[in-house]
């Protein structure tokens, strides 16, 4: 019981920050720090390139040096120590390189939690739906904070909640660790520093990590432009994070039933449904430059996200072996949730100057060749 609680803690403060950073950093950029969406946007592809090298290489290797608990207690008080080099920052060259500094180290913290709410699913039976549903309450709450106070008092509000979050995200490292995760790695073991080739000679795992790798990617629109897009659609900043919350507590549903819901779904199901969810979501977006249909859309994040992500994690909790699963989730990390996101990211912000709508579209461009990666290889793979 106790673990299951230490990983809703864990998981709620970090999704906290991420519900700061994810939707709005780029507008903080833009509002706050007086830049252009596509010098934003370069800014923030390049960050997160460097977010998928560090959680590729970084990770995985600190893995090996410390234990997770002792890993993220680092990884927490680092991130707060550079988020304070924002506030003297103005140039633009100050700007890019705290923000890749920062992208290099705060989201390591998602590679994690994750290896350790898996670690704790093989060992000590966690449910990971229960507990990654509260990372989406904390989500939640972020969204209506930001919202209610940048009505009040601007965009430069949005810092200090990141600040705040940051601060209670390294208090929450230092409760007492399940001792799973406090366990130091054994030095030079053979199925750690050989996970990352066993994992790529595995077919069925590449085109998992493929298909999440194009899916998660289908995001960087939404994550990046969706505050700016209902700015420009006249929406006042209350009322965005009411709106940007709509995704979220569907997703928050979703966790809560995911593990009976799909207990008897095969992953290649799950991630054709995540697919065809996904095309649909930016579709609308692009055809019907509406709130009330963007409103309606959010209904698919559940589906875009919510799937794709449990769909990822339940591959590796039924298929890899325990010392393989912090090189998977730094994989995951940095291909699907980081790579993909910058790729789109900086190619959604010149199309987004070009009609904010095409910045929605442009997400099919990965959400399409995923359904049909997982058609061609459902039957061979079986996975």
């Amino acid at each position: 019981m106790y673990n299951q609680k230490w990983l809703s803690l864990n998981f709620f403060a970090f999704f906290f920050t991420w519900g700061v950073f994810l939707p709005y950093w780029t507008g903080w950029l833009t509002n706050e720090k007086e830049l252009s969406v596509s010098a934003a946007s370069i800014i923030m592809g390049v960050a997160t390139i460097g977010r998928a090298l560090s959680t590729l290489l970084f990770f995985p290797l600190m893995t090996r040096k410390v234990s997770l608990a002792r890993l993220m207690q680092i990884l927490a008080l680092l991130s707060v120590v550079v988020l304070a080099l924002y506030i003297p920052a103005n140039s633009y060259a100050n700007l890019f390189l705290i923000t890749v500094i920062f992208s290099f180290i705060y989201p390591n913290m998602m590679p994690a939690i994750e290896s350790g709410a898996t670690v704790l699913m093989q060992k000590d039976r966690v449910h990971y739906g229960k507990s990654r549903a509260y990372g989406s309450i904390g989500y939640t709450i972020a969204l209506l904070i930001v919202g209610s106070v940048t009505e009040i008092w601007q965009e430069n509000a949005i810092f200090w909640v990141m600040m705040a979050g940051l601060v209670f995200m390294a208090g929450t490292q230092f409760i007492t660790s399940p001792s799973s995760l406090a366990t130091k790695p054994e030095p030079k073991n053979p199925v750690t520093r050989g996970a990352a080739l066993h994992l790529l000679k595995s077919k069925g795992f590449v085109i998992v990590l493929l298909v999440s790798l194009l899916l998660q990617g289908t995001h960087a629109a939404y994550y990046n432009y969706g505050f700016i897009y209902l700015q420009d659609l006249g929406i006042n900043s209350f009322y965005i994070g009411l709106i940007l919350n709509v995704a979220i507590v569907l997703e928050i549903i979703f966790f809560a039933k995911a593990d009976t819901l799909f207990e008897k779904w095969p992953v290649s199901s799950m991630f054709l449904l995540a697919g065809v969810g996904s095309t649909i979501r930016w579709i609308l977006i692009f055809l019907f430059p509406s709130v009330w249909v963007f409103i309606f859309s959010q209904l698919f994040h559940a589906l875009s996200f919510g799937v794709a992500h449990y769909a990822f994690v339940r591959y590796i909790f039924k298929k890899l072996d325990p010392g393989h699963i912090p090189a998977a989730q730094g994989m995951y990390a940095a291909l699907a949730m980081s790579l993909s996101v910058a790729l789109l990211t900086i190619v959604g912000g010149f199309l987004y100057e070009i009609s904010p709508g095409l910045a929605f579209l442009g997400m099919i461009a990965f959400s399409v060749p995923a359904v049909i990666i997982v058609l061609l290889t459902k039957k061979k793979l079986a996975y």
